[in-house]
């Protein structure tokens, strides 16, 4: 009786298609792609890509009613926030100067050290809880709009602006 089922189920192997299925070709190809379109995408949006500046730290844009605004940017500047002994904070700032004129510009980077120094002074007072939210941080702004412009004699800084800004 049991010769008789071996006999009755008779397995067919069917042939596999030479092909690919859909599946790979989504897995080989457009994976891929999407993959670096995706890695394209984030490295122009964060500027290493399409940059068409040198990475100086000088630029000059048209502002406000057609006048020339002058850019210097400051080192970046990491400092050791005040914690009140309670762990460890720090601040990593990149900022750039928005200026006038030419002069100005060449005024403020000969006084850069002390623009620099005067700023680390204030900073590494800061708590944490004085760089939450926008409040903060445009007190933030306008206590270094002071201080630089205190620094410098003859040049006047328009406004300073964070290009680079991580509390931790």
């Amino acid at each position: 009786m049991a010769e008789d089922l071996s006999e009755d189920v008779e397995l067919e192997a069917t042939p596999r298609k030479q092909g690919m299925s859909g599946k790979k070709i989504v897995l080989l190809i457009v994976l891929p792609l999407l993959l670096l379109v995706a890695v394209a995408g984030a490295l122009f949006a964060t500027g290493v890509l399409g940059s068409s500046s040198s990475g100086g730290e000088q630029t000059q844009a048209e502002g406000k009613g057609g006048k020339q605004v002058y850019y210097h940017e400051l080192p970046t500047m990491l400092v050791n926030l005040n914690t009140g002994g309670n762990g460890k904070g720090f601040l990593k700032l990149t900022v750039s100067l928005a200026l006038e004129n030419q002069k100005a510009r060449e005024q403020i980077k000969q006084v850069t050290p002390r623009i620099v120094d005067s700023f680390q002074v204030y900073l590494r007072q800061l708590r944490v809880s004085d760089l939450e939210g926008s409040a903060g941080m445009q007190r933030l702004r306008e206590e270094l709009l002071l201080r630089v412009n205190n620094t410098v004699e003859n040049a006047k800084v328009k406004d300073v602006l964070f290009k680079e800004m991580l509390v931790q």
